[in-house]
């Protein structure tokens, strides 16, 4: 699930979310069915025969989730999944994504830039180095955190603590690359 939905604007809804299992040659009713479940636990059923301009941004995203995970994957891998949303759609958005993953019992890669979200919907959280991308610290979040819908999360008390322990985290990891490219 990346920045951009990438739905094919020329294929209504239902076309969109089953492409991946017609790639699959999974396409007996029973596999499809999955597809359509997914899109009414969404909120999305009414809208399976509109066209993705049709659609808000935040649908757009519901469709392209429900698009990965008609395909029934080991893994998602999300890629800046919200940034492209306005915030109060974001906070709604990560909350079903969040209960939709739980449910579906997968995990998930999140990449993100923001280390609000990286807490509110993780388990732990790897602070990468710049080029080339290393390891430089992991964070592993309290157990209370991981069962908690990322909105509650971002209420906790333990919340503020640990954003400002990753952001000097970050904030030395800078002033590190800063001081190697000084020297260079």
């Amino acid at each position: 699930m990346l920045q951009q939905d990438y739905l094919f604007p020329w294929l209504t809804i239902k076309d969109n979310i089953t492409l991946g299992l017609k790639t699959l040659g999974k396409t007996k009713q029973e596999e499809m069915n999955l597809a359509f479940q997914l899109l009414e636990t969404l909120g999305l059923s009414d809208k399976k025969d509109h066209y993705p301009a049709q659609l808000s941004g935040g649908m757009r995203q519901r469709v392209a989730l429900v698009r990965m995970l008609s395909t029934d994957p080991k893994l998602l891998l999300l890629d800046e999944p919200f940034s492209a949303l306005d915030y109060q759609t974001k906070l709604k958005l990560e909350d079903l994504v969040f209960t939709t993953i739980r449910k579906h019992k997968k995990t998930a890669i999140l990449v993100t830039h923001d280390i609000g979200e990286a807490i509110a919907m993780s388990d732990r959280i790897i602070l990468l180095t710049g080029r080339p991308g290393r390891i430089k610290q992991e964070f592993i979040l309290p157990d209370d955190l991981t069962v908690t819908l990322p909105f509650a999360v971002r209420g906790d008390l333990q919340f503020n603590p640990l954003f400002q322990k990753i952001w000097k985290e970050m904030e030395s990891l800078e002033s590190e690359s800063q001081g190697d490219a000084n020297t260079v």
